[in-house]
């Protein structure tokens, strides 16, 4: 009986080539968003890095660049703050395709007073959730178009102890900084598992994926400057806590398996290996209460009636001529979206 190939064990130091695929990575001008660009970046792929900040974003592009000889990189303004940009952002990245979407970008407060954006929504949840569902809502075409296109969602291990309010999801009442962030960032997770429930419904080829980077410090960083900046001292001081946690390039990892490795699927989270906390990228258990699809299907809900959007992906559509059973493996056109 002949041997069946064994799948090598996935390497965060050598990635799989993807030259003409195009990835865009949301706050990919810092922290681990920079990282996730920096590592697609050597794969050839071309690398939208999704910002509100132009001139931080072009120095993240010209520090990819000076390490990653080659790259192919691009500046797209995004504000996901700000909902009715968002159309205009997604129409600025152009009628080609778009592989995967890594939905990184994030506000973390750590202090009161409660803060709102401009349409009067908590920043955090706006930010973190609101913005990244209604980003999806407009991005579906694009994605839907692109056979076996991702869309990465980056939760968070504060969100393991925490818990939805869904009668008050924009912390109106005893608000907390830290609580607020954590459940921002729950909704996320919550709503990437959503999405997949809904993808396969719709027999869409377009996958949703949860990531969360376990815990990445500044301190155990790589020097990026002029982005980061990362002292011997500093090195040298944080060194026990690596055998903990890790740096944000290594909190980067998961998010780039999720895009790039063939082997993964729709509705799975990946996670550091050691303790959920640090180490390569593995495939673990979803927490019990990311699989309450009662919850999620509320916060869905919500999230469409918050923003006005509601992220529809249709299966692909087969080429004229080809209906019917007789066409079953025949090939596929481009997606529409509902």
């Amino acid at each position: 009986m002949p041997s069946v190939p064994q799948t090598p064990p996935w390497d965060v130091h050598r990635l799989p080539r993807a030259e003409g695929k195009r990835f865009l990575v949301t706050g990919g001008n810092a922290g681990i968003g920079y990282f996730v660009a920096e590592q697609l970046a050597g794969t050839g792929a071309t690398v939208v890095l999704g910002s509100r900040d132009p001139a931080k974003a072009e120095a993240a592009i010209a520090s990819i660049a000076s390490r990653v000889p080659g790259a192919e990189l691009r500046h797209l303004p995004l504000d996901l703050a700000d909902p009715t940009s968002l159309r205009a952002s997604v129409d600025a990245l152009g009628p080609d395709r778009l592989d995967a979407v890594v939905h990184n970008a994030g506000v973390a407060l750590d202090r009161p007073p409660r803060r709102a954006t401009a349409a009067g929504q908590e920043l955090m949840f706006a930010t973190n959730h609101l913005g990244h569902f209604a980003l999806t809502h407009h991005l579906a075409p694009l994605l839907a178009a692109t056979p076996g296109s991702r869309i990465v969602t980056t939760g968070s291990f504060a969100a393991k102890s925490e818990r939805l309010d869904l009668d008050d999801l924009q912390s109106t009442h005893d608000y907390r900084p830290k609580r607020a962030y954590a459940r921002s960032k729950l909704a996320q997770m919550l709503f990437a598992l959503e999405l997949d429930r809904r993808l396969r419904a719709a027999g869409s080829t377009t996958l949703s994926v949860l990531v969360h980077p376990g815990g990445a410090l500044d301190s155990l960083t790589p020097s990026r400057p002029p982005l980061h900046a990362r002292t011997a001292r500093e090195r040298l001081g944080h060194l026990p806590l690596g055998l903990v946690v890790q740096g944000k390039d290594a909190g980067a990892w998961p998010a780039v398996r999720a895009v790039l490795d063939p082997s993964v699927h729709g509705g799975q989270m990946l996670s550091p290996r050691v303790f959920g906390l640090r180490g390569s990228p593995r495939t673990d258990p979803l927490w019990n209460h990311l699989t309450d699809t009662t919850v999620a299907a509320r916060l869905w809900a919500a999230s469409r009636d918050l923003t006005g959007n509601d992220p529809t992906f249709t299966a692909p559509a087969r080429p004229v001529g080809t209906e019917g059973p007789a066409a079953a493996g025949a090939g596929e056109t481009d997606a529409s979206t509902g």
